[in-house]
């Protein structure tokens, strides 16, 4: 067997999204005995999303938003959040971690930074998104899936690391090894509260989150903190990347990037579920 695109000892243990047959990497082409085959993308992402299961032509985000995201977060204010979320599950010492709802990859490729031993995939609905994240660190396993139907075999994962994204109870528990841990990131009471009062007429606070069908919170952390916008360019990428960019009117935005400097609350919730 060929694998050119990673050492054998890292090489991907995937399952064929359409059968759950183990897929077995040759060359740059995953195939399972049932002759399905996947081919990795020339950034080093394999697609495993069946057009069967997609809800849409191009589902989760568009480039637009990747592109916004990636700009923003390269600003480092969400660096903290970063840190204590690779801390958090650096605590587990896992051998295998999996990303789930990895986006463009900045938590992912920090982790694998941070845990240069542990095989460590990310996983997104969201093309555009993977294809990035792909191309900013050739360490990560990284696919093109759905959280309802992940490509991996019961009982083979150690963490599960959750920023923003749905979460599946039943397809968590089925892929997390016995006393497996999902460490997920929400967002906090006053996440965005200042965005919020420039769109809403009355602003209502985030609920702190429940814990995944199946599963029971150990652990509950709450990070905060207050950063300054000083340029249209990063309020701007800052509401693209969150569902505000579609909310907020012409008028409001406009009377918004008007008050610049701009003094924006972070707020999450990072928890531990068993």
């Amino acid at each position: 067997m060929n694998t050119n695109l990673f050492p054998m000892s890292q090489s991907p243990e995937y399952l064929c999204p359409i059968c759950q047959a183990s897929l077995e990497l040759s060359d740059k082409t995953l195939s399972c005995a049932n002759k399905h085959s996947f081919d990795y993308a020339k950034e080093g992402y394999v697609h495993l999303l069946p057009v069967q299961m997609k809800k849409s032509l191009a589902p989760g985000d568009d480039k637009n938003m990747v592109m916004a995201r990636r700009e923003f977060l390269a600003l480092g204010h969400y660096q903290f959040l970063r840190d204590e979320l690779a801390e958090r599950v650096s605590e587990q010492a896992p051998t295998v971690i999996v990303d789930l709802g990895c986006g463009e990859g900045y938590y992912t490729s920090h982790l694998q930074q941070a845990l240069p031993d542990s095989k460590i995939y990310g996983v997104d609905i969201s093309k555009p998104a993977v294809r990035y994240a792909a191309k900013r660190n050739k360490q990560v396993h990284y696919s093109v899936a759905t959280n309802a139907h992940l490509p991996f075999a019961s009982q083979n994962v150690d963490v599960i690391a959750n920023v923003f994204a749905p979460l599946v109870g039943k397809e968590c528990r089925r892929i997390l090894k016995p006393g497996g841990k999902i460490i997920s990131v929400s967002p906090g009471p006053k996440h965005l509260y200042e965005l919020k009062n420039a769109i809403y007429d009355r602003v209502e606070l985030h609920e702190a989150p429940t814990a995944p069908e199946g599963f029971s919170l150990e652990q509950s952390k709450s990070l905060k903190r207050k950063i300054v916008l000083d340029s249209a360019e990063a309020v701007e990428n800052l509401l693209l990347m969150t569902p505000f960019g579609w909310k907020i009117t012409a008028e409001k935005k406009q009377a918004l990037l008007a008050s610049i400097p701009v003094e924006i609350t972070l707020n999450f919730f990072i928890n531990t579920y068993v």
